[in-house]
C-alpha cells in the first residue's frame, strides 16, 4: 500500500498531509478525509490505508498546519479519559482559530491538490469527516457542489449550531449524497430533526442514523470511546455510499 507525506499549498502556507492509495498503476477516485479534533495521527493514517484498500486515493490533511506540522501537540498513544482535559486544553486554541473562513480557504486548496494528483481519476470526490471533521466535510461539499458527490460524517460535531453560518443552514447548496453516523448523544432529538428537515427541504439524498450503544468518538481506536461494532457499521455505510457516487468506486 503506497503512502506519502505531502505538502499542500494553501493561501496561508503549506499544509502537511498524508496520502494512501492502491498499489496499482491506474487512477482511482479521490477522497478528502478530515480528522477529528485530535488531528492527524496514526489511527487516521490506518483509516486512510483501509479505505485505500477498497480502491480510493485518500488525502488526510493536518488541520492545524498554521501552528506546525502534525502532530502539532504531543498526544499519548492512547487518549484516555484521564488525559482528555489536558489534551483539550492544548487543542482548544487551535480549534477556535480554525474559523469558517480558514476552513473554506483550506477546502479549496485541498480539493485542487487532490484532483490534480496523477493517481486520482477524473470525476467527483468524497468528503469524509470525523467529529469536527464532519462539519468541515459538509462545508467542503456545500462550497464545491460541482466537485463533491458524497459526504460522510461520523460522530459529528458542530453540524447544527445557532451561528448564521452553521453547516445545516448551507444544505440547500448540496448536490452530494450524505450519510451521517451519530453516536448516542451527539445531537439532541431537536437538532437531528432540524438537520433532517433542512436536508428534506433541499431535496438531498441522505441518511442520518444513531449507531446504538456508541459514544462520541466511537471510530477512534486510540480513545476510550472506541466501539468495534460502531466502527464496522461505519464501514458498512461508508463503502456503499462511495460505491454509488464515485466513478469506478
Amino acid at each position: 500500500m503506497p503512502t506519502k507525506t505531502l505538502q499542500i499549498p494553501t493561501p496561508d502556507g503549506q499544509a502537511d498531509a498524508f496520502a494512501a492509495f492502491p498499489d496499482r498503476g491506474e487512477r482511482h477516485p479521490g477522497a478528502l478525509l478530515y480528522p477529528d479534533a485530535f488531528g492527524l495521527r496514526p489511527v487516521l493514517k490506518e483509516t486512510a490505508r483501509e479505505l485505500a484498500e477498497h480502491g480510493y486515493y485518500v488525502l488526510v490533511p493536518n488541520l492545524y498546519y498554521r501552528h506546525g506540522r502534525a502532530p502539532v501537540i504531543e498526544l499519548p498513544e492512547h487518549i484516555g479519559e484521564e488525559v482528555r482535559p489536558a489534551v483539550f486544553a492544548q487543542l482548544m486554541p487551535l480549534i477556535e482559530a480554525h474559523t469558517t473562513e480558514r476552513a473554506l480557504r483550506d477546502a479549496d486548496a485541498y480539493l485542487k491538490f487532490l484532483t490534480s494528483r496523477p493517481e486520482v481519476s477524473a470525476g467527483p470526490v468524497a468528503a469524509i469527516g470525523y467529529c469536527m471533521g464532519a462539519a468541515l466535510a459538509m462545508r467542503t461539499a456545500t462550497a464545491h457542489p460541482d466537485r463533491v458527490a458524497a459526504v460522510a460524517g461520523f460522530h459529528p460535531g458542530f453540524l447544527v449550531t445557532d451561528a448564521p453560518d452553521s453547516p445545516h443552514r448551507r444544505v440547500p447548496e448540496l448536490t452530494a449524497q450524505v450519510h451521517l453516523g451519530l453516536a448516542e448523544g451527539d445531537l439532541s432529538p431537536e437538532a437531528i430533526s432540524e438537520l433532517n428537515q433542512a436536508l428534506d427541504a433541499a431535496g438531498v439524498a441522505y441518511t442520518t442514523e444513531v449507531y446504538p450503544g456508541t459514544i462520541h468518538g466511537f471510530t477512534m481506536s486510540d480513545t476510550d470511546a472506541f466501539n468495534p461494532s460502531g466502527l464496522q457499521r461505519h464501514w458498512d455505510r461508508l463503502l456503499p455510499l462511495l460505491g454509488r457516487t464515485l466513478t469506478n468506486g
